[in-house]
């Protein structure tokens, strides 16, 4: 996950800041749940942020030049009430069948810190197929990305969607 420093940190104002972070594919639309803990640097860039902007690398396998991989734009929605997380169930189960270490920091009274269940909704989905000259590169239309059914083809499934077919039409 990358975001960006608030303009009025002291010393990063305005600069990027990258991590790996826990996601789960848990949405028919491609949306990605996000176990939102305040504490983190994430967490606390993405509030300072207007639209709570943030944008999620994704790569198939181990990451090399040759696969695939795709970088989603988009904003978080934060639900800080537990009873108004949408389909609450369904989504702690998804999440945990995706992380099950993630068991210990769930909402809820049994938190070492406080946690929030959060959506992340891409706005803008580029790709990268692997080697340009083989493979395509740039960005997939959203509505595309939303209604990519799950599983499919082996190399092409970004959290749990099928991006792009090499044989098929990506504009």
């Amino acid at each position: 996950m990358a975001t960006v420093y608030p303009g009025d940190h002291d010393t990063l104002a305005g600069e990027p800041f990258a991590l790996q972070e826990y996601y789960a594919s848990c949405h028919a639309n491609g949306s990605l749940t996000l176990l939102f803990l305040p504490i983190s640097r994430h967490s606390q860039n993405i509030l300072r942020s207007p639209v709570h902007a943030a944008s999620i690398s994704i790569w198939s396998d181990r990451p090399t030049a040759s696969r695939p991989r795709v970088s989603l734009m988009g904003n978080v929605t934060v639900f800080t009430e537990l009873s108004n997380t949408p389909d609450l169930a369904s989504i702690q189960a998804c999440y945990i069948a995706h992380h099950p270490d993630a068991r210990w920091w769930l909402p809820g009274p049994r938190e070492p810190h406080v946690a929030y269940w959060a959506r992340f909704d891409p706005h803008s989905v580029y790709f990268v197929g692997g080697f340009g000259d083989e493979h395509y590169i740039g960005y997939i239309p959203l509505e595309k990305y939303q209604v990519a059914s799950f599983g499919g083809i082996q190399g092409f499934s970004v959290g749990g969607r099928v991006l792009v077919d090499q044989q098929s039409d990506v504009a």
